[in-house]
């Protein structure tokens, strides 16, 4: 295409929201009108599917759950006055808790202030607020943000000694729907033996933030927490960033939570319209299914070129990869579907991997996220009349261009600036580009059999081992592992059970191995 005519084309397909001052770019992606006119009927399905989850029909029917999000920042949607006054009260007491804790008014006993929060989460717990606080949190902010993020000790270890001096002056919040999911569950017991090792009430210091009557609700309302807030059930992990889970951290963080919501609600009205053309979230989907063939053919790389927007492909990773990496369809037919996305921030990463994206396996297409406000304030000049956001920008321009001709697609999302509007807006974007690309390929967007897998798995290997240390606590001479295998009723599970050994004899867990370390057969084991 030459570049009139490619130049037509941008003006063809460049959607523009006036109100947030976002454009989206869809125009080198290569469907043609007749691909465009043979999704009509899957979109006007999709539009329609969408319309119904937002009215309270179970579209989670796996889990039998309404999926409710988009009420969040829009509570007149919700299918009840009863859960509209919910979500406008939880709103309403993130709020007042926020402003209590950063005036002072509510504070811990050693010190007139909190000074820092440790919040505690996995998976959609844990990466909303992570994106978030590095996108939006201020440079001074009035309470500063660690985050548990996982069950590594050593992690969690770097997490405390990096507060050590200030661990009276910080609050701590425990995010789990269930309580019972082990990584947050073992970050919440780790750090409240920390502080009780300080001589430190864990209750004064402690918020819940979890499904209402769950483990961790009763735990928090029976040692007396300082608050506690809800999570739905009709909110999915991945996509609860504008719930408790997010607007607390946010809140404390002096992120203007209210801005957040408002940029998402316009995201959603925008995309609420049943124009593929006119719908950001329409075309972004329209672009996936052509450029992986609704197969997920090609991964999706994500640039951001902004330090600030960092972790969006991290974000973007679980919402997009735990939403659509299914392996049935929603008739319970074998499809094995999904987007694999991976990716960092420009320009720093075109010294990393766009090399290959420009010359070397064409398995991917790109999404530029763009920024245009450089910084707030003017920018010295680097050379006569360039400035390094000049540069910034001539880097994002160049890499599309350099990977347009060489037949490699993109997209491009511009915002402003990164404001809580415009990051509400972006995660409102994703959700429903999300939600659209899962009806057109008939999945489910909103289970994660896979995940619950892992944690089924994770459980029986720990119930192994408790039962390993069992025979060798048992028994007075040294075992081979095939006889604690026997011994154990678990013939069949040699490897795990020498990996357990080794984990434990590593960390001096009452362990002793005996014999060649790499060559599992020879190996005799007993209790220390």
């Amino acid at each position: 295409m030459d570049a009139r005519a490619l130049w037509q084309r941008y003006q063809d397909w460049l959607y523009f929201h006036e109100g947030l001052g976002l454009y989206l770019d869809v125009s080198r992606m290569r469907f043609d009108d007749a691909f465009v006119e043979s999704l009509q009927p899957k979109f006007d399905k999709a539009f329609a599917d969408m319309a119904e989850l937002e009215k309270g029909a179970i579209a989670n029917p796996d889990e039998n759950r309404m999926v409710g999000h988009y009420w969040l920042r829009n509570p007149d949607l919700a299918p009840s006055p009863e859960l509209t006054q919910e979500i406008v009260q939880t709103l309403e007491k993130i709020e007042a808790f926020a402003e209590k804790v950063q005036t002072g008014a509510i504070h811990p006993p050693r010190a007139s202030r909190f000074t820092d929060v440790i919040s505690i989460g996995i998976g959609g717990s844990a990466l909303g607020p992570e994106f978030v606080a590095e996108a939006l949190a201020p440079d001074f902010p009035p309470l500063k943000i660690h985050f548990i993020d996982n069950t590594d000790p050593a992690g969690i270890d770097r997490t405390l000694n990096h507060l050590r001096n200030n661990l009276a002056s910080t609050l701590v919040l425990v995010i789990s729907k269930s309580g019972g999911t082990p990584e947050p569950r073992n970050g919440m017991i780790e750090v409240k033996k920390a502080y009780a090792g300080h001589n430190l009430d864990f209750a004064q210091y402690a918020v819940a933030i979890t499904s209402p009557d769950s483990n961790l609700d009763k735990v928090a309302k029976s040692e007396g927490w300082l608050a506690r807030f809800p999570m739905y059930d009709w909110v999915g992990g991945r996509t609860s960033e504008m719930s408790a889970v997010g607007l607390v951290p946010a809140a404390l963080q002096g992120i203007d939570v209210r801005a957040m919501l408002e940029g998402a609600k316009e995201m959603d009205d925008a995309t609420r319209i049943p124009d593929v053309k006119n719908n950001p979230a329409a075309l972004l989907a329209l672009s996936w299914y052509f450029s992986g063939n609704g197969r997920g053919e090609k991964d999706m790389v994500v640039l951001p070129y902004k330090d600030s927007l960092l972790l969006f492909s991290r974000y973007l990773q679980q919402l997009v990869m735990e939403s659509l990496g299914k392996e049935k369809d929603l008739d319970g037919n074998v499809v094995h579907q999904g987007i694999a996305v991976y990716g960092n921030k420009g320009s720093t990463d075109q010294h990393a991997y766009v090399q290959q994206l420009r010359e070397g396996v064409p398995n991917f297409f790109a999404t530029f996220i763009e920024v245009l406000e450089d910084r707030n304030g003017s920018s010295p000049e680097i050379d006569p009349g360039v400035t390094a956001g000049d540069y910034l920008s001539g880097f994002l321009q160049g890499t599309r261009q350099a990977l347009y001709e060489n037949q490699r697609d993109s997209i491009t999302v511009t915002i402003p600036q990164v404001n809580p509007r415009t990051v509400g807006a972006l995660i409102a974007l994703y959700e429903r580009a999300v939600g659209f690309y899962a009806s057109l390929v008939n999945i489910n967007a909103y289970h994660q059999p896979g995940v619950e897998a892992g944690k089924k798995a994770a459980a029986v290997i720990l119930d192994l081992q408790t039962r390993v240390l069992a025979v060798l606590q048992k028994e007075k001479t040294p075992l081979s592992l095939g006889e604690i295998a026997d011994k154990a009723g678990a013939a069949d599970q040699i490897e795990a059970i020498y990996k357990i050994l080794r984990h434990l004899h590593a960390n001096q867990r009452g362990v002793v191995l005996q014999g060649n370390l790499g060559q599992p057969s020879s190996l005799k084991v007993s209790a220390s």
